[in-house]
């Protein structure tokens, strides 16, 4: 009986030891902000419905936060094969390099700020490393390294958990439009472990900006605004010597006569020849007036 007992625990044992090995690390997490793959497709989540996180399902998806490598020490490129970057080259979680085109994303903008939120619920040393695919990457084809740059776009070392998450913050790149990958790596120092994962992310396309870069602004230039000429009088016709511009360029005000308290036109300080020259005939008619009322007054006195 007793060697019974000693044999089942013998068997045992070597289970007990990879759980007992397993337990500090399987607590880590994932990226839930913008939301990684496996954290989209795990059960339970808002997402886990959709066409290709049932499709990961079929093919592979364990607990989100156990996605891990020991001993990588930075060797990421050689020790995770092409095609197999979201699963880590692991066969648990091989569903999540399916190269399809309708994963669940998180909108950003290119240029802006934004925070990565990591979930975890034990602290550990290590650094983060963000990357972003080139532009030209194709969703519907496997992952592979040559569609990452060679340097990530944002690190992080030691960050603190707060509230059961890490947050990183950085700069997005300026030149991406449409859908892409971020991938994070985390490597732990306090640990032999390290982290991997995939979140689906869309930028929306570029706004024309014409007139922007240095080729010269390809959009049309606002018209001026017309001046608005007195409604008594048409714009002057430019003569030979003049340009069309400069015949145009203000417009001709209205001429003013002034009169005295006499009736009689006096010339404004400001006026120029034209208003002089307008209130001539005023004067010369007063006069006439004058001599007429005169004449008729002289005949009127003869007759009586």
């Amino acid at each position: 009986m007793t060697a019974h007992r000693t044999a089942a625990l013998l068997g045992t044992a070597p289970l007990l030891l990879a759980v007992w090995a397993a337990g500090p690390a399987a607590a880590h997490g994932a990226p839930t902000d913008p939301v990684s793959r496996v954290v989209a497709c795990s059960p339970g989540a808002q997402q886990a419905q959709s066409a290709a996180c049932r499709a990961a399902a079929s093919s592979g998806i364990a607990a989100f936060d156990n996605l891990r490598l020991a001993g990588v020490n930075g060797r990421d490129r050689q020790v995770v094969p092409d095609g197999k970057l979201c699963s880590g080259g692991i066969a648990a979680y091989r569903g999540l390099d399916l190269a399809r085109a309708d994963w669940p994303s998180t909108k950003l903008t290119g240029g802006a700020n934004m925070t990565l939120t990591y979930r975890s619920t034990i602290p550990h040393t290590g650094s983060f490393k963000l990357f972003l695919t080139k532009e030209g990457y194709d969703p519907t084809k496997p992952l592979t390294w040559s569609d990452l740059p060679s340097q990530p776009f944002a690190t992080a070392t030691d960050p603190a958990l707060v509230n059961g998450a890490y947050r990183i913050k950085a700069k997005l790149p300026s030149d991406r439009t449409g859908r892409h990958l971020l991938y994070t790596i985390w490597q732990n120092t306090s640990t032999p472990d390290t982290y991997y994962s995939c979140s689906d992310v869309v930028f929306p396309a570029a706004k024309e900006n014409a007139g922007a870069g240095t080729g010269g602004s390809t959009s049309k230039k606002p018209a001026a605004t017309p001046t608005k000429a007195a409604p008594t009088k048409a714009a002057a016709t430019p003569t030979p010597s003049e340009s069309p511009a400069e015949a145009t360029s203000a417009p001709v005000e209205p001429s003013v006569t002034v009169t005295d308290a006499a009736g009689e036109a006096v010339s404004s300080p400001d006026s120029d020849d034209d208003s002089q020259a307008l209130a001539l005939p005023l004067v010369a008619g007063g006069a006439a007036g004058l001599l007429i009322t005169a004449g008729a007054a002289f005949t009127l006195r003869r007759r009586r």
